[in-house]
C-alpha cells in the first residue's frame, strides 16, 4: 500500500488549467506543462489497496492501478511505467482522453472524493517518455504471418503493436492521409497534441508494423485483394455513419456533420491549411449534441473567434451528483460535466428540440428553430407555446454515429453479418463469420469510449494471434458480450 494515511492526509487534487482567455488563443493543451509532477506522489498515496480493487473493473483494460500507484508514491517511474504498459499500450492516449471510469469505481470514492488515477496514469507515461523508459519491444524471432490491420484509430493501433510483438508482419491501412484515425483528425489539439500519436506511431515502426495511408479497403483496394496479400484481418474501421437531422432547412449551407468540421481545425495544425475551409470566425455558431464530440465543437469555434456559441441537448440537465437508486456507486454515472470548452465560454440549453432551419436570399443557414421538450409516458414530446429563434451562422451536428460506413463497400465485399444493432458480428475470439477476418472497436461494438477501443485491440490480437498459430500467450481484457462498469 502507498501510504495507509494518504486518504486520510491528503485531499484530491486535479492538474492545474491555463487561464480561458490564455488558452483560448492558441491550439495547446489545455494544462499547465509540469503542473502534475510536484502532487503526483501525494495523490497516488490516497490509493487505499483496497482487497477488491473495483477500478480494475471499472477499467475494461483491467489496469492495475494499485500498484502503479504505489510505485508512483515511491517515485519509482521505471516500474510504474511497466505496470501501466502490462495492461494498456497507448496510457498516454487514456490519461488524457478517457473519461476514467475508474474513478467512478473507486472505493474511495463511496464517501469522499475518489484518487485522481488518469491524473496519475498521464504523469507515470509523461515521465518514461522523459526517462527514455518507453523503447522498442522488437519480436525475438517472426511467425512467417501476415495480418492486415484496417483502420488505424486506437483499436487498430493497439491489435497492430501486440501482433506485431508477437512476431507477426503486420501493415496497417489507413484512408486518411496520416496514421491515428479519430485520435488524429477527431481529437483537438488542445485535448491531446498530436506528438504523442507521432512517437508511438515512430516506436511501432521500430518494432516492424508498417503503415499505408491514402488506401480505403473496398474503394481504393477490394476486399478480396487484401484476403489474398494476408493471412488475417483485422477490421478496426470505426463507427463513422454520423446521426443526420432531417429537418426542413437542412440542405442549407452552413449545417455540417461535426466530423467535417473538426478535422479542418486539425489539418490547420498540421500545416495543410492557414485557415480552415469551414470556420467559426466571427460567426453565431450552434452545436446540436451534448457530449463529448460536441464539446470539441465548442472548444474549436472559441479558438476560431466565434460570435457566439451556443450547444443544444435534446436530454434534460443530468444530476451533479450520483443518484444512489439508478446510478449506484461503482457504475459510472451519467453526470453534469464541465469540459475546458465548457469553462472557456458559451451557453449550454437543455431539453430542446430543433423543428426547422430558416436561411437567407443565398442560401446560407442564419436562424435555428427551436422548441422545449419533456417526457410525457415515456416519450420526448414539444411543450406547446415554448417555440423560439436563436441566431445560427454556422451549425455543427454532434449527435453521435450509428454505424460502421456502408458506402465504399467493405462489410459487402466481406461478406461480413452484421448484428441487430448495425455492427459488425463477432464470436468469442472477436472472429466474424469470414474465417480470418476479425473485428475490434466500435465497428464491432459500436460508439464507445477509448479505452473501450484499446481493449476491443488487444483482445482481437490475441484472437487473431490464436487463429494464425493455434495458441496465444497475448492477453484478452475483454470478451465482445462484456459490458462491464464502464458502460
Amino acid at each position: 500500500m502507498a501510504d495507509p494515511k494518504g486518504f486520510l492526509n491528503h485531499g484530491r487534487e486535479v492538474a492545474t488549467s491555463r487561464p480561458a482567455e490564455e488558452r483560448k488563443k492558441d491550439w495547446n493543451e489545455v494544462y499547465v506543462p509540469g503542473s502534475l509532477l510536484p502532487i503526483i506522489s501525494k495523490q497516488a498515496s490516497r490509493c487505499m489497496d483496497c482487497g477488491i480493487p473495483f477500478c480494475h473493473n471499472g477499467c475494461p483494460l483491467g489496469n492495475l492501478i494499485p500498484e502503479w500507484n504505489d510505485y508512483a508514491y515511491r517515485e519509482d517511474w521505471g516500474a510504474a511505467s511497466d505496470r501501466l504498459h502490462a495492461t494498456n499500450n497507448f496510457p498516454e492516449f487514456t490519461g488524457r482522453l478517457c473519461p476514467a471510469p475508474c474513478e467512478s469505481a473507486c472505493v474511495l470514492g463511496i464517501n469522499q472524493p475518489p484518487v485522481t488515477i488518469k491524473n496519475v496514469e498521464v504523469s507515470i507515461i509523461d515521465k518514461a517518455w522523459e526517462t527514455g523508459d518507453v523503447a522498442p519491444q522488437i519480436p525475438e524471432r517472426l511467425s512467417g504471418k501476415t495480418v492486415a490491420v484496417v483502420g488505424s484509430g486506437p483499436a487498430g493501433l493497439a491489435a497492430a503493436q501486440q501482433l506485431t510483438r508477437a512476431g507477426h508482419t503486420v501493415a496497417v491501412y489507413e484512408r486518411a492521409d496520416r496514421i491515428g484515425g479519430l485520435l488524429r483528425y477527431g481529437i483537438p489539439e488542445f485535448k491531446m497534441e498530436k506528438r504523442h500519436i507521432n512517437r508511438r506511431i515512430e516506436q511501432m515502426r521500430a518494432e516492424g508494423t508498417k503503415f499505408r495511408t491514402g488506401v480505403e479497403i473496398g474503394r481504393d483496394m477490394p476486399a478480396t485483394a487484401l484476403r489474398k496479400r494476408y493471412d488475417a484481418v483485422v477490421l478496426a474501421v470505426g463507427a463513422t455513419t454520423a446521426r443526420d437531422l432531417p429537418v426542413p432547412g437542412r440542405e442549407l449551407k452552413g449545417i455540417h456533420q461535426a466530423m467535417e468540421y473538426l478535422p479542418l481545425a486539425n489539418k490547420v495544425q498540421e500545416g495543410d491549411y492557414v485557415s480552415p475551409p469551414i470556420t467559426a470566425e466571427g460567426k453565431h455558431v450552434v452545436v446540436i449534441g451534448g457530449g463529448d464530440t460536441g464539446a470539441d465543437c465548442v472548444g474549436t469555434a472559441h479558438r476560431q473567434g466565434a460570435a457566439s456559441v451556443t450547444q443544444l441537448e435534446i436530454m434534460p440537465r443530468p444530476n451533479d451528483e450520483r443518484d444512489p437508486v439508478t446510478q449506484p456507486w461503482p457504475t459510472f454515472p451519467m453526470l453534469y460535466k464541465v469540459t475546458s470548452a465548457h469553462e472557456e465560454g458559451g451557453e449550454r440549453v437543455y431539453s430542446v428540440s430543433t423543428t426547422h432551419f430558416e436561411g437567407d436570399e443565398d442560401g446560407n443557414v442564419q436562424w435555428l428553430h427551436l422548441t422545449e421538450v419533456e417526457f410525457v409516458d415515456g416519450k420526448l414530446t414539444q411543450k406547446p407555446g415554448t417555440e423560439r429563434k436563436i441566431p445560427a451562422q454556422l451549425v455543427t451536428l454532434a449527435m453521435g454515429f450509428t454505424g460502421t460506413d456502408r458506402e465504399n463497400g467493405l462489410v459487402e465485399q466481406f461478406g461480413l453479418e452484421l448484428d441487430e444493432r448495425g455492427n459488425i458480428a463477432r464470436d468469442a475470439d472477436f472472429q466474424t463469420n469470414v474465417p480470418g477476418v476479425f473485428v475490434a472497436g466500435d465497428a464491432g461494438r459500436g460508439q464507445s469510449l477509448i479505452v473501450w477501443a484499446i481493449a476491443e485491440g488487444r483482445s482481437a490480437a490475441r484472437g487473431c494471434d490464436r487463429f494464425l498459430t493455434g495458441a496465444s500467450a497475448l492477453p484478452a481484457p475483454i470478451r465482445p458480450t462484456d459490458r462491464a462498469l464502464a458502460v
